[in-house]
């Protein structure tokens, strides 16, 4: 909704306990939007309506888990009893799970997954059809690993492709459906606490690998997004040269993916194993930020401008596969 006045409109942010969701919805609040706070914990919904309110906002808190089409349709239903027509939904609810894939839990795996691509399919649903014939924009998280893969996060990994292949498919289908925007955000590492709250068997807890982006950055490209619809917005300096790494150089991206995954994306204190927030919120835990900030993109640009210079070299035309011109 960039470009129009915001004051008045509905939009209903998912995930806004913590992180991304609570980010965007705070920025929402600014505008004087009627936000619809979903998530899981009532307490933190609590906590992130009274930030909002204090901006100016009119909110309406609905605890719900994603995984739960009724409560989620509960969710769209109350939002429309209290303020009308829904403009505008901002997807961000997701549960996170480190480990070897043969280490997660079933239940953990399964219920990360569950959360992460099926609470997207099932809000998505609820938006559409409350959308309807007047139409709304439908703004959904995504994530720099639906687009890569990387060791210790088979949960995530799996979810977010999944994610970014049913977006693209709504897109398409949505060009027969007037005033229907859909939009794809894709950060890269974010300062939010879900790599704390996430579930861990590697004895390890996860963090955020440079650089990494306030969660304002992200939420400020929700917001564009939702008033000017686009296929996909990209949030991360390093975004593309780590997915050029993954898709020009897949064999040394191989050998590399797992020495920095434990340098770069593992704290080096040990943890006990525990599903974290995954099978059950955490709302002492639950914030904007976490501990970490955009000073570690000093540390990237090193490696990413060598990533890029070896994708280069590796696609390279060889003496014999040059044109005459280019020999002489």
């Amino acid at each position: 909704m960039a470009g129009v006045d915001l004051r008045g409109r509905t939009v209903l942010v998912t995930g806004a306990s913590s992180g991304i969701g609570r980010a965007t919805a705070l920025l929402l609040a600014r505008d004087g939007v009627q936000l619809v706070l979903v998530a899981r914990s009532r307490t933190s919904l609590d906590e992130a309506s009274a930030e909002c309110r204090t901006l100016g906002a009119s909110t309406l808190v609905v605890p719900a888990d994603v995984t739960d089409p009724a409560a989620v349709q509960a969710a769209f239903d109350a939002a429309q009893r209290t303020f009308g027509p829904l403009d505008g939904v901002v997807h961000s609810a997701a549960a996170l799970a480190y480990g070897r894939f043969e280490d997660i839990p079933p239940d953990v795996f399964d219920r990360s997954v569950e959360t992460t691509l099926g609470g997207t399919a099932t809000v998505a649903r609820c938006a559409l059809a409350a959308f309807g014939e007047r139409g709304g924009s439908l703004v959904v998280i995504g994530s720099l690993l639906g687009k890569m893969a990387t060791p210790f996060m088979s949960p995530y990994t799996t979810a977010k492709w999944g994610v970014h292949g049913l977006v693209r498919t709504l897109q398409i289908e949505a060009r027969s459906t007037p005033g229907v925007g859909i939009s794809l955000v894709w950060p890269g590492a974010v300062n939010t606490p879900v790599y704390q709250q996430a579930g861990t068997y590697l004895g390890r807890r996860g963090r955020p690998p440079v650089p990494v982006d306030p969660p304002e950055r992200v939420a400020r490209a929700a917001v564009r997004a939702l008033g000017r619809p686009r296929r996909e917005i990209s949030v991360g300096v390093g975004n593309h040269i780590m997915v050029a790494g993954f898709r020009l150089v897949p064999a040394l991206f191989d050998v590399l993916a797992t020495p920095l995954m434990r340098i770069a994306g593992l704290e080096r204190r040990s943890t006990e194993a525990t599903p974290g927030n995954v099978l059950a919120p955490q709302p002492a835990g639950d914030a904007v930020h976490g501990p970490w900030g955009r000073h570690w993109l000093r540390r990237l640009v090193p490696s990413g401008l060598a990533l890029a210079g070896l994708a280069m070299w590796h696609h390279r035309p060889s003496p014999s596969t040059r044109s005459p011109q280019q020999r002489t």
